[in-house]
């Protein structure tokens, strides 16, 4: 039993973990996009390339304040996740066979925070490459990715023991799959529209370089993440 406790929730426990500590990186990151007085002392080179809220249109800034909410819940439910087995019905046989209430709108919001910020970073991409092909597929893989975490969200409303979860290992394969596909899509596509933009004049250059290698440090990451997680759901499919 108890390595059953750890096997299951362990993987679990860390990943709430993380996770809070990136949502603490964003309040950070929202703080800084939207605080003037503070923002060239915190992050000089953000400020550089130009990231800041009184320069962006306010349908921007409004979507920031949406992500950050989203961001908020997201956060609550992945606590509530870990609190159910834990806490609540700790020692209870109930926890280990029953998936706990909150991962049905975990999934849910975690899909309503990807897909905009996907398909935001896809018309970004189309206005630096003025070109629709990469985007309509990123376009493509996000919304399959959407409508893949949606039916994860349904069908673990309904089959909501662990044992029945491969009656529907589909939705959240072709979710995290086109998850994947479509961060990896935009990073490569992201980094190759501002290499074109450059001009051989040292100065601009420059400043382009800053913005590749912010590109690439999150980027990549973000697609790295989505591949991992992707790998490792398939992986474990074998040991529920």
């Amino acid at each position: 039993m108890a390595h059953n406790v750890e096997l299951l929730f362990g993987p679990m426990l860390i990943g709430v973990f993380i996770n809070s500590i990136l949502y603490g990186v964003t309040i950070v990151q929202a703080f800084i996009y939207f605080g003037n007085s503070t923002r060239h002392v915190l992050l000089p080179c953000i400020t550089d390339v130009g990231i800041t809220s009184s320069s962006d249109p306010r349908w921007i800034r409004y979507f920031v304040v949406y992500l950050l909410v989203a961001e908020s819940l997201n956060t609550i439910f992945d606590i509530g996740v870990m609190y159910e087995p834990l806490v609540h019905l700790w020692g209870d046989e109930r926890a280990m066979i029953y998936v706990p209430v909150m991962v049905v709108p975990d999934a849910i919001i975690t899909v309503l925070i990807s897909t905009p910020v996907q398909l935001f970073l896809a018309w970004r991409v189309r206005a630096m490459s003025e070109s629709l092909v990469i985007p309509g597929f990123i376009c493509l893989f996000t919304t399959t990715s959407f409508l893949g975490g949606l039916a994860t969200g349904i069908a673990v409303s309904f089959l909501n023991e662990y044992s029945q979860f491969h009656q529907f290992e589909g939705a959240p394969i072709g979710w995290l799959v086109s998850s994947a596909v479509a961060d990896a899509l935009i990073a490569a596509s992201l980094v190759w529209s501002l290499y074109q933009k450059k001009t051989g004049v040292p100065s601009t250059d420059d400043l382009v370089n800053r913005i590749i290698r912010l590109t690439v440090q999150t980027g990549m990451v973000t697609a790295t993440a989505a591949i991992l997680d992707v790998s490792l759901f398939i992986a474990s499919t074998t040991t529920l």
